[in-house]
């Protein structure tokens, strides 16, 4: 069965463990075929009975994934965003809502986008290398895909405006410290630890971890749906601004943005 309906996510069954690499040369970043991809991806895994859970990781050796590909809101175009920032949403809610155990192997930069992709899954190993940051307010923009209410759920307040406000960028080691990671390990082992969770999860009543993990996410789900969908809405609204375009720009032409404040 072909479970990806894009080449930029490879799939690989191992047991009961569905294996997912993003790969995205140069920087496995997300774009609108990925994102589409990665829904359609965990809907075919979920409907899939003999998986019980999912390990996603990043292709190479620098980088799990450095978030969106920019180049998509160069323009400043309010429709492109409105579109991209839905597919962003749609493809991390589809992830974080697989009935299965999710974990991320993060194995190099998880920066934006990245992270949040990492933030929906359910455990999250980081090699002793890697690092996360959601830089987004530094190019004009804002996490629009979860990032700035589950950040806040695992790290508290102080740690997420330290990220999101500051621009913080945060090395596995201090991830681990404040609970933004649950497990550091050496260079080029998240994959293998992540696999050998798994194989732990495969040994429990797929059913009974389902209503588990349920039980747990109900605790953080309550207050969250509201935060996402105004996640979305306030990222279209930065489009009407002067700054997104400058921020976005500047990051592509490799300078320093000329902020206006409007």
């Amino acid at each position: 069965m072909s479970y990806s309906p894009t080449d930029k996510l490879k799939v690989e069954i191992i047991g009961n463990t569905a294996l997912v690499t993003i790969d995205n040369p140069g920087a496995n970043t997300w774009d609108s075929e990925s994102l589409t991809g990665l829904k359609t991806l965990v809907a075919n895994l979920d409907a899939d009975k003999s998986i019980y859970a999912m390990v996603i990781t990043g292709a190479g050796a620098k980088f799990f994934s450095a978030g969106a590909d920019l180049k998509m809101f160069a323009d400043g175009d309010r429709a492109n965003a409105q579109d991209i920032g839905m597919k962003f949403g749609e493809a991390f809610e589809a992830l974080a809502a697989f009935r299965g155990v999710t974990i991320a192997a993060v194995n190099g930069y998880a920066m934006g986008g990245g992270l949040e992709c990492a933030l929906a899954c359910d455990i999250r190993i980081a090699e002793e290398q890697a690092q996360m940051a959601l830089p987004e307010a530094k190019v004009g923009l804002l996490p629009c895909a979860g990032g700035t209410q589950r950040l806040p759920a695992l790290v508290g307040s102080g740690w997420a405006k330290r990220m999101v406000l500051c621009g913080e960028r945060l090395k596995a080691d201090k991830a681990l410290e404040i609970g933004l990671v649950e497990e550091v390990v050496a260079e080029g082992c998240a994959k293998e630890r992540a696999l050998e969770l798994a194989a732990q999860v495969a040994q429990q009543s797929p059913v009974a971890v389902s209503f588990c993990k349920k039980l747990i996410d109900q605790v953080r789900d309550d207050s969250i749906p509201m935060g996402l969908i105004q996640e979305r809405e306030l990222f279209v609204q930065l489009f009407y601004t002067a700054d997104q375009k400058e921020g976005v720009n500047a990051f592509l032409e490799k300078r320093s943005p000329e902020w206006k404040n409007a």
